[in-house]
């Protein structure tokens, strides 16, 4: 975690860039009083936080980490000091696959059956059937599929129909306009809504070419695991706003 300027330092931040990638990837105060328990550095502000976060919110961070520090170590492979960095990856992924591993099913709390339909309970039984045999990398495609009835069902309920065809980011971003013209949604919510079009148009990738819709190699169970747990949370937050929109 040091890499690339030594003891007290995390990667390549400085006192502000560090403050500013944590509020903005985490909407944490990295430096807060909380996280000083070992020492205001940088490094014991860091250490600090993991030792009082939830394992979820430990394991975003340290991919996120993990991320940065590749790309550094990638725009200077020929440096001694990106060869020695990356001779000590070891330790630091150990610790995110032990998280990984550690985190059990992904919560379906996202996926309900919505209307009667047999094709839909189908689907939500077996997306269920997956996850408790602990398999999430083969529930992804079918998560794809409910998230496209989905929103074909929250549209048509406004009276808008979809093609067949239409893209799971194009109806959300059909619903999203229409979230934004029914309800006077906070600042915060309307940012989350936009950034989910790219989201979702990336699940179409992975659905595509990194689940069992097709020929494909799948993804990892730790990778699906944190994929379908995002999805599962757009899902989440859509049945909030649909409640708000009739009063509950």
């Amino acid at each position: 975690m040091g890499y690339p300027r030594g003891f007290g330092y995390v990667l390549d931040f400085s006192d502000r860039t560090m403050e500013e990638f944590f509020e903005d990837e985490f909407g944490v105060e990295i430096y807060d009083e909380q996280n000083q328990s070992l020492g205001t550095s940088k490094r014991n502000c860091l250490t600090g936080f993991l030792l009082r976060a939830d394992k979820q919110t430990a394991l975003r961070v340290l991919r996120a980490l993990w991320e940065r520090r590749e790309g550094l170590i990638d725009a200077a492979p020929s440096s001694a000091d990106a060869r020695e960095a990356k001779s000590k990856s070891g330790p630091f992924q150990e610790v995110i696959d032990y998280l990984e591993g550690d985190l059990g099913s992904p919560n379906t709390e996202g996926v309900e059956t919505f209307e009667r339909d047999r094709t839909l309970e189908e689907l939500v039984a077996d997306i269920e059937r997956t996850l408790a045999a602990n398999k999430p990398e083969v529930a992804i495609d079918h998560l794809h599929t409910y998230c496209m009835k989905k929103f074909a069902h929250l549209l048509k309920a406004r009276g808008i129909n979809c093609d067949k065809d239409e893209p799971l980011h194009s109806r959300f971003g059909k619903y999203r306009k229409c979230l934004e013209a029914e309800q006077d949604l906070p600042e915060f919510t309307v940012r989350a809504l936009k950034s989910f079009i790219s989201l979702l148009e990336s699940f179409n990738d992975l659905r595509n070419n990194r689940s069992l819709a097709h020929d494909n190699e799948i993804l990892k169970p730790a990778e699906a695991r944190f994929i379908f747990s995002s999805i599962s949370a757009i899902l989440v937050m859509v049945r909030a706003l649909e409640a708000a929109r009739y009063g509950d």
